[in-house]
């Protein structure tokens, strides 16, 4: 499933393409997606102008002009693809004034679109009790992390998984910072000092950031690529997700990378250098 590095991807790609663009022509081609696609679409998009696209955590957001917010979340296999020829799977095709499109690609149909009118998006379930942004110093840092792992029994996996805590992190980022940070991610939450937290505070900021200069990552599936059809290549760069029975090499560590599983979804790490506390 795309992560903040993907989703931002996406909005950086789409920017000179939607923004400030007026869209002349809304097609939709099926009923649903994975939820049925909200009935005020065409009257939040047709005929109106982006004048702001955003993302908020793993949500793409474009602002209209005509009093709404429309809300992209690519699911598993959701591509938003430019100026590209026609395909089965575009269930969405936006048309603007300069003669360019965007499609919303979905094979698997876990994707999904929400609408909110002006004002009311932070009011929206999905967003009202969202975590700060892992790239906001202002609200993401080592005393606010600490404050709220403190009571926490949870592993330190789950705990950053936790949209509620911070939004964005996905599976992957969350095994290649708690790699940097030297954290066992079955390690409780709630052990770590404020130290520890400020070192996993700067992990999730440096993993985040170069994913997203790398244009995110492109597993073996090829589900994810950038909207002009590139591929992410952070997958170059990961130092432990997918990396089991590989050599660790972090400073010279002559550890194994390890893989087990949490709450159904596997956990890569260095055994020697990210011992549970």
């Amino acid at each position: 499933m795309p992560e903040l590095p993907e989703v931002e991807t996406v909005r950086r790609g789409l920017m000179p393409v939607l923004e400030n663009c007026k869209i002349t022509e809304y097609i939709q081609n099926r009923p649903d997606l994975r939820f049925p696609i909200p009935a005020d679409m065409r009257r939040a998009l047709q005929g109106a102008t982006v004048t702001a696209l955003r993302r908020r955590g793993k949500y793409l957001i474009l602002d209209m002009d005509s009093g709404y917010h429309v809300c992209w979340h690519l699911g598993m296999s959701g591509q938003m693809r430019i100026d590209r020829a026609a395909d089965k799977h575009d269930h969405i095709i936006l048309k603007t004034a300069e003669g360019r499109s965007v499609s919303f690609n979905d094979p698997r149909r876990f994707g999904y679109v929400l609408i909110a009118k002006k004002g009311a998006l932070d009011k929206m379930p999905h967003f009202q009790k969202m975590g700060p942004e892992p790239l906001d110093e202002a609200h993401f840092h080592s005393d606010y992390l600490f404050e709220i792992f403190r009571a926490r029994k949870a592993p330190l996996k789950s705990a950053l998984l936790d949209q509620h805590i911070v939004a964005g992190l996905g599976n992957i980022y969350v095994c290649e910072a708690l790699y940097h940070a030297g954290l066992h991610p079955a390690t409780q939450a709630g052990k770590l000092d404020k130290m520890q937290c400020a070192v996993l505070v700067d992990a999730v900021r440096r993993v985040i950031s170069r994913a997203i200069e790398a244009g995110g990552s492109t597993l073996g599936d090829a589900r994810y690529v950038q909207p002009s059809g590139e591929l992410g290549y952070f997958q170059l760069e990961m130092a432990a997700y997918g990396r089991e029975g590989e050599q660790c090499g972090l400073n010279g560590c002559c550890g194994v990378i390890e893989r087990i599983v949490q709450a159904g979804r596997s956990s890569f790490y260095c055994p020697v250098h990210q011992l549970p506390l």
